[in-house]
């Protein structure tokens, strides 16, 4: 296995997916994959996790920092830069093993070829430092000049998110310190020069240092840069601490020691498959996009829709990260999933906030979650392409189902790790408000014994407003029977801390009132051909072909659903609702139901979103029909390592990498082909491997247990460690 991915030509229309296919990142930060001398109109960007700005009427987004990376070399006065010079040969790529972006550019200026050959990392474990080699040969006698400097003029969607930037350079150090419009932050950013090789002069910039240097035929020069990043989120005086860094950093050390991270993350997290090495290749290539946003830094925070990629979907959590995501870090790598799940618990103020708002109780969590649980969903979403209004969504008002993932993910981290403490420190208290939370949206009707879930959208969101979304009340029933499993477990394993549950939430009066909506919540059934109907009404409207409903569109970038959209009066979907309830809870339906859900609702879906392809995969396992699943699964696997996908929502740019596809794509592999679920605190597997695969092996930790799992065609086994 080569582990490496690249790409041999840059232009303008393959730089932005260049930028997200061969991101680095480390959890704090995200540094998209574009070349050392492209700026904002190329989307060079340094995303930085769990701080963030509005500006105006604009959406609030994360903040990019000032970029230390940009370097452009002039040969003899010619600025060599891509894709406006062209060069003799190009070529750019990952290392996803270690988490190192490269590039290698030859270009014929001045009688001879310059060659420049760089990689750059974000340290894995010291997580604010960027380290960077530039190397440039020449194969005649040539003067370069190679300008280091930190760029404040920056890609934004919604900036620009810095008032003001100032600089100061001491020795071969630049330091820039930002002051963010929001008033009360800001961000520090110092890059440290050194040029090895040759004899040079330099003279200061206004943001940086220019170096110029007579290089001899045949020689090179190395331009060595190590940069630090902070915020005040890190630090009151984030200046003071990136000069600290910057001090006692050696780039050679710290260059082995972030190899030497990545190799005890994939210790735990790799995937080994003999028989289809495409699909291991891009399997583990999914599983580094992962690892490259996993918040190691922090024991609070989650993983936003669009990882570190870039400002899109405005750095928030949405349910991804609980229905997609997390599964793979409870299994490998718990300490990140508790971080993911504490996330939750400690926005359970804002999640309460929210409800209050709107007049129910409880919790309903944020459908696009900044920090302090803040929902940076606005009303309107989505940009007519027609009118250039902006068009009312209700994506925040009505997608209630994300509190049911909230409570998901509590409870099955206490399923997989074994971990009831977190129960006691407010687990169990949120699973209980996300249940009130839906206890308070019931609808009864005086002529039927059964309670309702009304006006929501499902995960489909092509079709809005409906009653009785099959997933949404599935998954509200659930979160019901998990507040009550949550309380008994509190009780039976910390009496004490059950008796503060109780005082400080109710449940003594509650818990029996859920037990009853237990019983009375309407969840929909199979018809007469198994087939579940995702909202009432969805079988009456406009059974119209995926081809057709597409054809009727006006223009590429129309939005599909809403009040207007092609789809929106059709029983077009947007991505999987039912398929997903099913998959969740497969050992609640016989395998001829699953199969035929799966069969009706497949040509109906058009996929216009990455979260829809794994869940096709996982249930067609659970139909043991591996054959049809192979597909959908590498289309998950594949999201990013392809790269393409759907750029934009209406006028609005959604482009960016695919945690919730490269998430999928694991829980395909391990929960689907490998069938891996947990019971009575240990692994199990039930393999139904694709043809041709003749072993998956991988890890996983259960109850504090390592394990070694061997999945063939024939049986599955598991090895303690």
């Amino acid at each position: 296995m080569t582990w490496t991915l690249q790409n041999d030509f840059v232009n303008n229309e393959t730089v932005a997916d260049n930028g997200n296919r061969f991101l680095i990142g480390n959890g704090y930060m995200g540094i998209r994959g574009t070349l050392e001398e492209h700026g904002k109109e190329q989307l060079a960007a340094v995303n930085l996790a769990g701080i963030f700005d509005k500006v105006g009427d604009g959406w609030r987004e994360p903040l990019n920092a000032p970029n230390p990376l940009h370097t452009v070399l002039s040969v003899g006065g010619e600025t060599l830069a891509l894709p406006e010079k062209q060069p003799i040969s190009h070529t750019q790529g990952l290392d996803y093993r270690h988490g190192i972006f490269f590039r290698k550019t030859t270009w014929a200026v001045g009688g001879g070829e310059v060659t420049v050959d760089s990689q750059r990392i974000a340290h894995m474990g010291r997580y604010h430092l960027i380290l960077h080699r530039y190397r440039v040969t020449a194969s005649a006698p040539m003067r370069l000049e190679i300008t280091a400097d930190i760029e404040d003029d920056i890609w934004e969607l919604h900036g620009p998110h810095y008032s003001e930037t100032a600089y100061e350079i001491q020795d071969n150090t630049i330091l820039c310190s930002a002051k963010v419009q929001n008033g009360k932050d800001r961000v520090a950013v110092g890059r440290s020069c050194t040029l090895e090789g040759a004899e040079a002069s330099y003279a200061e910039r206004a943001k940086g240092l220019c170096f110029q240097v007579n290089l001899e035929a045949g020689k090179c020069v190395t331009l060595v840069s190590i940069s630090a990043v902070c915020t005040t989120a890190d630090s009151c005086s984030p200046e003071e601490k990136v000069v600290e860094l910057l001090q006692e950093a050696d780039y050679d050390t710290l260059f082995a020691s972030h190899k030497d991270a990545w190799e005890k993350i994939w210790e735990a997290g790799e995937v080994e498959l003999e028989g289809d090495d495409l699909a291991r290749d891009t399997l583990n290539y999914s599983l580094y996009h992962l690892n490259s946003i996993a918040p190691r830094h922090a024991d609070n925070l989650s993983i936003p829709a669009r990882g570190l990629s870039g400002q899109t979907y405005k750095g928030a959590v949405f349910w991804d990260s609980e229905m997609f995501i997390l599964d793979y870090f409870l299994f490998t790598q718990p300490e990140v999933a508790r971080s993911m799940v504490r996330y939750r618990i400690d926005t359970l103020p804002g999640a309460l906030e929210k409800a209050k708002q709107y007049g129910w109780q409880g919790a309903f969590y944020a459908w696009e979650s900044q920090e302090g649980g803040f929902d940076g969903c606005s009303d309107y979403n989505v940009t007519d392409v027609f009118t250039g209004r902006p068009m009312r969504t209700f994506f925040k008002d009505k997608q209630v189902h994300i509190s049911s993932a909230v409570a998901r993910a509590i409870m099955q981290y206490v399923l997989v790790t074994g971990d009831k403490k977190l129960l006691a420190q407010g687990g169990a208290r949120t699973v209980l408000e996300c249940a009130r939370f839906y206890y308070s949206l019931l609808v009864g009707y005086a002529s039927s014994d059964r309670w309702e879930i009304h006006d929501v959208i499902g995960p489909d969101e092509y079709h809005e407003r409906v009653n009785n979304n099959a997933y949404t009340n599935r998954m509200a029933l659930a979160t019901i029977r998990w507040a009550l499993d949550g309380a008994k477990l509190l009780r039976e394993s910390d009496p004490k801390a059950y008796k503060n549950f109780c005082a400080q939430t109710g449940a003594e009066e509650l818990l029996p009132k859920l037990k009853k909506a237990a019983e009375k919540l309407y969840v929909p059934v199979p018809n007469e051909k198994g087939v579940i109907e995702q909202f009432d009404g969805y079988f009456s409207l406009e059974d119209a072909d995926l081809a057709e409903v597409r054809g009727r569109l006006l223009d590429a970038k129309e939005y599909w659903g809403g009040a207007y959209g092609v789809a929106s009066q059709t029983q077009v979907i947007k991505q999987a609702d039912v398929v997903t309830m099913l998959e969740f809870f497969h050992n609640d339906y016989s395998v001829e139901t699953l199969k035929a859900n799966w069969d009706y609702y497949a040509p109906r879906t058009e996929h216009g979103s990455s979260l829809s392809a794994c869940m096709y995969a996982l249930l067609s396992c659970r139909c043991g029909d591996a054959k049809d699943a192979y597909p959908f699964f590498m289309k998950s696997a594949q999201a990013d390592w392809l790269g393409g996908g759907k750029q934009w929502a209406g006028l609005v740019y959604i482009g960016g990498t695919h945690p919730a596809a490269a998430g999928g794509a694991w829980k395909v592999l391990a929960q689907g082909f490998g069938g891996l679920e947990v019971e009575n605190g240990v692994p199990v597997v039930k393999p139904c491997l694709p043809e041709g695969w003749k072993k998956v092996t991988l890890k996983c930790c259960v109850h504090g247990k390592w394990y070694r799992l061997e999945l063939t065609q024939e049986k599955g086994k598991i090895e303690e460690l």
